[in-house]
């Protein structure tokens, strides 16, 4: 991190977060006393399968822009009355992300594991071997976790780990990442909201090992006891801070808080969805529940579709959200806040569980684990002290976070990092948010030249492999499927829904640099980038 961010983290160490459930902001602390409080607290709140299209009230206008763009005056796309659906009521994330900035073409990796493994280790997922959920981190990966720990800050992850593999757990686990604590679950999905396994690694455990019990009994303000899921998260989650506040109030903490809703619940098919409890539900939420006959706080759904149950879910996590800002506002005010979701909203091929109902026109093959937008285009806000309230639409990726938070933290950023083998080093791939959130930078990357990628294989569908690689303008996307690779090709800028995909040229041999506009050099240039991240 340069003396001038560090500096400027130090002048503007007043957070502006919400401070009461209700959404009123804290007051912000003059500049001498934000010098006195030192390195500031980091706040990372993952929502688990909640895609750009479930959180679009986030973003004023994005609907109403897309029926425009689609509509009779525009594209005149003969299904574009499909865009305007139904997004979650998420008051209290939607007012956070108005008081910081807002990404807009924010990426994560397709599915849940590789998104956190990124996060986590600031390498896309050819390098951390993760393009799957049934994937593992490797223990050789340098983490966040581990650099935060030497930048003097207290550590702990609360809920869904996701990154050590599903069942034995074989993979990196969060102690073995550099965490002090971790209360939650390392599975990639829960058997049932209110019964399912709650695992904790502290002081006492193996940094390998964990102790496996069931969920304690935890309530917030205006929410009763309960062993409900994203309760005992939060609960958990204001435990800690609390506890790190009162005996080492000078010592800056970083809490990772993933929720696993509104992820269906596993192995409990035909019905892998629920009800959440009733006072954790605004009375939008509520009234749609009771309207189609849905159960609170049990899995008996009655009639309710599965875009009310998506709806349902994600207002849930937004209630105790809410709950933790205010008790973050009441005790330390200088906090940074990361709210994302880690993919795509899904689409299970079931009447029951296809839960896209907004934005997207063509759903089917598409959606959570695809490498289309609707698989990785994810809500993003950042706030926090001295980030002016705003919209970017820089070419973002999840990946961008670990650079992000090293300076947040005045962390030095490593250029490269080890392997997920041990052998050697990888160069990193994330690039901090800083410049756009600090010095009101449009953007990151260079426009042409500059790229992100979203790589996935999918268990489900003969391992299909996707691979998709974007500029500012222009994303190549390539499927291989037992052997049989095709490629598409879309101007995101003007078809941001991936709708009218555009013809690539015949031949790269004669494209020898990217030209600004000109498709054909647009599409061998990233088309060269993904065959290259193929080969890693």
């Amino acid at each position: 991190m340069t003396k001038r961010v560090a500096s400027r983290f130090r002048k503007f160490a007043a957070a502006s977060i919400l401070a009461m459930a209700s959404c009123a902001l804290a007051p912000q602390a003059s500049a001498e006393e934000a010098e006195s409080t030192g390195k500031p607290n980091i706040l990372l709140v993952i929502l688990d399968d909640v895609g750009i299209d479930t959180m679009s009230n986030m973003y004023p206008g994005l609907i109403d822009g897309l029926v425009q763009q689609y509509g009779p005056q525009g594209l005149n796309h003969p299904d574009y009355a499909r865009i305007k659906g139904g997004p979650a009521s998420t008051p209290v994330i939607d007012a956070l992300s108005q008081r910081g900035v807002i990404f807009t073409n924010a990426w994560a990796q397709p599915f849940c594991s590789p998104t956190r493994a990124s996060m986590l280790t600031g390498l896309n997922a050819a390098k951390t071997g993760m393009r799957d959920y049934t994937n593992w981190l490797s223990q050789n990966h340098r983490s966040l976790g581990m650099d935060l720990k030497q930048a003097g800050y207290a550590t702990a992850i609360f809920g869904k780990w996701h990154m050590a593999g599903l069942n034995e757990y074989p993979g990196m686990k969060p102690r073995e990442a550099g965490f002090d604590l971790f209360k939650g679950n390392l599975n990639g999905a829960i058997y049932d909201y209110w019964d399912y396994d709650y695992q904790v690694q502290d002081g006492s455990t193996p940094d390998s090992e964990w102790v496996q019990t069931k969920p304690p009994v935890k309530s917030l303000p205006g929410i009763a006891p309960t062993t409900y899921a994203p309760v005992v998260k939060v609960a958990d989650t204001i435990d800690w801070i609390a506890g790190q506040e009162q005996a080492h109030p000078d010592k800056p903490w970083f809490a990772w808080l993933a929720f696993n809703l509104s992820h269906i619940t596993a192995g409990r098919f035909p019905n892998p969805t629920m009800v959440p409890n009733a006072d954790t539900l605004d009375q939008i939420s509520r009234d749609e529940m009771a309207a189609c006959g849905g159960q609170f706080g049990t899995t008996k759904i009655g009639d309710c579709k599965a875009g009310a149950l998506n709806r349902a879910m994600t207002n849930s996590i937004d209630t105790v959200v809410g709950k933790l800002l205010d008790a973050v506002g009441k005790m330390d005010p200088n906090t940074y806040i990361i709210v994302l979701g880690d993919n795509g909203t899904p689409m299970y091929g079931q009447p029951g569980t296809n839960f896209i109902d907004n934005m997207y026109i063509t759903r089917d093959g598409r959606a959570k684990g695809t490498a289309y937008e609707s698989g990785m285009r994810i809500p993003l806000a950042i706030v926090g002290p001295g980030i002016q309230p705003g919209s970017s639409d820089a070419v973002t990726h999840v990946v961008d976070l670990f650079a992000t938070i090293h300076d947040f933290a005045g962390a030095e950023t490593p250029e490269r990092v080890p392997n997920k083998d041990g052998s050697g080093t990888v160069a990193l791939d994330a690039i901090s948010l800083s410049p756009v959130l600090f010095d009101h930078k449009a953007a990151i990357r260079d426009p042409n030249l500059g790229y992100i990628v979203g790589e996935t294989v999918i268990p489900l569908s003969k391992n299909e492999h996707q691979i998709g690689v974007r500029n500012a303008t222009y994303k190549v996307l390539c499927k291989d499927r037992e052997g049989v690779e095709s490629c598409e090709f879309f101007n995101l800028a003007k078809d941001p829904l991936e709708e009218f995909p555009l013809t690539p040229p015949a031949s790269c041999a004669a494209q020898a640099a990217v030209v600004p506009n000109d498709p054909d050099a647009n599409y061998c240039f990233l088309h060269e980038k993904l065959e290259a991240e193929k080969k890693l």
